[in-house]
């Protein structure tokens, strides 16, 4: 006991000394000033005016600067909003491109994530929508067009999009497409708040849900490799999953066999873990690994999930966001895609009030290990009326890594722009500014986005690695990339979707601590390709193209 407490007594005084991690809302003076439109603000009907839009950090021009795609929603009763591309200036401020670049389009709009899918080079985007879903092909950096049913993904009947991911799940070089469908919402025949006993918060009449509501099911597309796809949704197995509430999606290789698997985290209902079983076809086995409910044994409100190896251990691990009165979820990788619930002994058991959506495990400063950041909001703005802890506009959450399998809540004396008040959803991670330091933007529900830039001090060194496949698909989606700096092994994969709803940089950060360089880094492929570089110099962005090498952006 003595030696645990001399521990925890080492890793405070550890983290006292460290830098000073601070988070400053410039959205305003950068220029992302457009309202997310989400339904009504202080009261909602219907359960579509509630889960809000995702966001993405993505640079569609190719000139190295991360530009941001905002998806928008609408409202019942009104006109729509179109969702919002902004150009990076270079300068710190974005230009609103949306009309040029051909995206002004109205519609409920859900989520959204990034993959260059016909190899040509420029990123493209899938939108999901409540209504139909839209694929935009990139052409050349200047605009986008709408490819949805040239490609084969045009819905045919309405269905409710959540979160999406482009995936490589047979590693034949062509990004195919997954899609979460979370359930079927009518107007005309939808329940009103009140009505029955899924329509009750705390003793309030609110939007009913999702409980007792209709199922959906899950989607996997094939890419034709001639800009087409071909749904394989019972074929592989995916379809077969039945009884879900299906939100945030997550692609990653848990078990480091070489093939992606597919986490989706679902509201109320047991969250799935498609297991790629080599061959095209897929095997839920969520509550076998230990990812399904939460350590209670209940199915939990599973809206957002990120993967890191937050302990570094060589796998990677799973972290989900829940509902008010539910604890954070995080599951650690014991090895081969089995997990324990690590949430209480890694100190995030005790933000229970809030509603977490977005989320992600970002380096903030740049120490080697991955931080966890999430944003929060309640789903019933009618929760004000109550006068309770519980809000509908609420702060965001930091946890830094102390190592050892530990986190330390870092929220309050995080900056301005970590303690604002929103009803936040979708949040993407990425460097917008190139100054090696992580950045945050947040959609917020009725309100315009945050852009949280990051100005910790006394940080440390850095690391960017981004992708360029030959034989793997261009982006690099699926590709394991590890670092080793100081003796300090870390591990990421280049990642389509996540979060909740949105898309990250598709550039890997890694922070180096003291070190000025990496001693190698290593790249495993989609293809079978690896290469294998040393003496990396640190404090910039590293190209590396499959089989040929490095080179500086």
């Amino acid at each position: 006991m003595r030696g645990f407490v001399a521990a925890l007594a080492a890793l405070a005084a550890w983290a006292a000394a460290g830098p000073s991690i601070r988070f400053t809302n410039v959205a305003r003076q950068a220029g992302l000033t457009a309202v997310n439109v989400n339904g009504g603000d202080s009261t909602k009907k219907y359960l579509v005016e509630t889960t809000g839009s995702g966001v993405a950090f993505v640079d569609y021009d190719n000139d190295g600067w991360l530009d941001v795609f905002l998806v928008n929603g609408s409202r019942i009763e009104g006109s729509s909003a179109t969702k919002l591309l902004y150009r990076n200036r270079q300068d710190g401020t974005f230009q609103d491109v949306t009309a040029e670049a051909g995206l002004a389009r109205s519609g409920w709009g859900q989520g959204v994530c990034a993959g260059d899918y016909d190899r040509d080079g420029f990123v493209d985007l899938f939108v999901t929508y409540w209504g139909a879903n839209t694929l935009y092909r990139n052409i050349g950096g200047r605009r986008f067009e709408d490819a949805t049913a040239r490609a084969g993904l045009r819905n045919k009947e309405p269905r409710w999009g959540a979160g999406c991911a482009f995936l490589d799940y047979d590693r034949d070089g062509r990004l195919d497409l997954f899609v979460a469908n979370y359930l079927v919402q009518h107007l005309k025949t939808a329940p009103l708040p009140g009505e029955n006993p899924y329509c009750w918060y705390r003793g309030v009449p609110v939007a009913c849900g999702p409980r007792g509501l209709t199922f959906d099911t899950n989607q996997l597309f094939h890419n034709n490799g001639d800009g087409t796809f071909t749904e394989v949704s019972e074929k592989s197995g995916v379809a077969a999953v039945q009884g879900r509430y299906s939100l945030g999606v997550l692609v990653s290789d848990f078990d480091n066999d070489g093939w992606p698997d597919i986490y989706v985290a679902c509201d109320q209902t047991p969250s799935i873990l498609y297991r790629n079983n080599h061959d095209g076809t897929f095997t839920d086995v969520a509550l076998l690994h230990g990812v399904a409910l939460g350590e209670d044994g209940k199915a939990l409100s599973g809206m957002g999930a990120a993967a890191a190896d937050y302990d570094g251990n060589g796998w990677l691990d799973i972290f989900r966001t829940n509902f008010s009165d539910e604890i954070e979820t995080l599951y650690r990788n014991r090895g081969r895609g089995q997990f324990d619930d690590a949430t209480r002994q890694a100190g995030l058991g005790h933000n229970t009030r809030f509603v977490g959506w977005g989320c992600g495990f970002p380096d903030v400063d740049n120490d080697g290990r991955p931080d966890l950041f999430l944003a929060n909001g309640h789903v019933f703005p009618e929760v004000n009326r109550l006068g309770i802890d519980v809000r509908y506009r609420d702060r965001k959450i930091l946890y830094r890594n102390l190592g050892a399998g530990r986190f330390e809540d870092i929220s309050t004396g995080a900056g301005p722009g970590v303690a604002e008040n929103h009803s936040s959803r979708g949040v993407a991670f990425g460097d917008y500014n190139n100054d090696g330091r992580v950045d945050i933007v947040v959609n917020n529900q009725n309100d315009p986005p945050s852009l949280l830039r990051n100005e910790t001090k006394d940080g440390g060194h850095w690391l960017g690695v981004q992708l360029v496949g030959v034989r793997s698909d261009r982006c690099g989606i699926g590709a394991r990339v590890r670092v080793m700096a100081a003796e300090q092994e870390q591990l990421q994969e280049v990642r389509s979707g996540g979060s909740y709803l949105s898309q990250n940089d598709l550039r890997l950060h890694f922070g180096l601590g003291k070190a000025t360089k990496a001693d190698w880094i290593e790249v495993r492929w989609p293809s079978g390709q690896v290469d294998r570089l040393k003496g990396v110099p640190g404090d910039r962005v590293m190209v590396v193209k499959e089989g040929a090498g490095q080179s500086p952006q």
